[in-house]
């Protein structure tokens, strides 16, 4: 009888040997997703594509010889549970590196814990400040709002001609960034806002922003809006209210929880947008992947984190090393890298794109116009 309970000890002393070793093994990333809350389903995207790259990295061998782990945390699409997100993912010591969320406001509201952790984390935020405020542990896999708003002035006023412009933004981090930078690219062309509408995100009237854009004789709306569900509330009024001028938007109008949720009032739209299946070889192939394995269409929320994932494997690799340190000097020598979301060259602020792409959305579908890339610091 001793003899079968001291070897059924062994046998258990070894199987939790064994599950601590397998665990050990694992190169941790968590990830800050929207889960649950307002933009939820944004958040499905972004898990999604981070999984993928996961699961393509680790049938392909792993990191270092070890298989990647992505630990992901809701945080309820708020600021507050952003943080308490990021503290959790953090309170076991174990995490190589850190995935953020696409909503500036967010990003900024955890970045002096992060400065504390002392993590590399991959955003996909695209407020200018975020990679502008001293903290070295940001890198953005997106282009950021000085580049978006140049590109949006750009082919406004030189390609469609339009002068006359009302610029609409959400009243975060993003929108107020996006509106100041937009205003200044605008000025370099000569041209001044005939009205400038900020709005609280998800607001579900926005009849008052409307009729002021109307009363403006505006013939181009230009929009940085966070939120998909703004934007499809925002462009059925729109339409609604009988405003037929020209948009050219921020991503958010290309995305496809927009367009599913407003439809013909988002036909003929122009926006920018760092993701379009058909901008690259990388970003078709990757279109392709994903409609196999969700049956649903990618879209920039997915794209960035795929990139991210991939971004962060790399510079291990590079580094030989997952010490945070190491992954922070190996991001920033990241030249050429062809991701699905553009060509990757970081700078000395953590930005790794330079440029955005023109689509136009018809009859439901996004059409690639043409790419506007600047050289980093531009």
């Amino acid at each position: 009888m001793k003899r079968k309970i001291a070897s059924l000890c062994t046998v258990v002393a070894l199987t939790a040997v064994s599950q601590f070793t397998q665990a050990a093994d694992t190169i941790k990333i968590g990830m800050i997703a929207e889960s649950t809350g307002a933009n939820a389903e944004a958040g499905v995207y972004q898990i999604n594509g981070a999984r993928m790259a996961v699961e393509e990295i680790n049938k392909a061998g792993g990191v270092l010889g070890k298989q990647l782990e992505l630990k992901v945390e809701d945080n309820q699409s708020t600021n507050p549970g952003s943080v308490l997100a990021l503290s959790k993912l953090t309170s076991g010591g174990d995490m190589a590196a850190l995935i953020g969320t696409v909503r500036s406001t967010q990003i900024q509201a955890m970045s002096p814990t992060l400065v504390k952790t002392g993590l590399p984390m991959m955003i996909g935020g695209t407020d200018y400040g975020l990679t502008h405020a001293n903290n070295p542990w940001i890198f953005r896999a997106r282009p950021n709002d000085g580049y978006s708003a140049k590109v949006i002035a750009e082919y406004g006023v030189n390609t469609l001609k339009l002068k006359k412009w009302a610029i609409v933004h959400s009243t975060d981090s993003f929108g107020n960034g996006g509106k100041t930078h937009l205003t200044n690219a605008l000025k370099a062309l000569g041209v001044t806002p005939v009205t400038v509408q900020g709005f609280t995100s998800n607001s579900q009237d926005m009849t008052p922003v409307v009729l002021a854009i109307k009363q403006s004789g505006a013939d181009i709306v230009s929009s940085y809006i966070a939120n998909s569900t703004d934007v499809a509330i925002f462009a059925k009024q729109l339409r609604q209210l009988g405003v037929k001028a020209a948009w050219v938007g921020s991503p958010s109008v290309s995305t496809d929880t927009a367009m599913k949720l407003a439809v013909e009032a988002l036909y003929d739209t122009y926006s920018i947008a760092d993701y379009a299946s058909s901008s690259s070889p990388e970003a078709g192939a990757y279109d392709k992947k994903y409609k196999e394995k969700y049956k649903i269409d990618a879209d920039l929320y997915s794209a960035w984190a795929y990139d991210a994932v991939s971004l962060l494997a790399m510079a291990m690799n590079n580094a030989k090393s997952t010490k945070p340190d190491d992954i922070k000097k190996a991001l920033h020598a990241i030249k050429g890298y062809k991701g699905v979301e553009g060509t990757y060259q970081f700078d000395k602020n953590g930005d790794g794109l330079h440029g955005y792409n023109i689509v136009k959305n018809e009859n439901g579908k996004i059409v690639f116009i043409k790419h506007i890339d600047f050289n980093p610091g531009e």
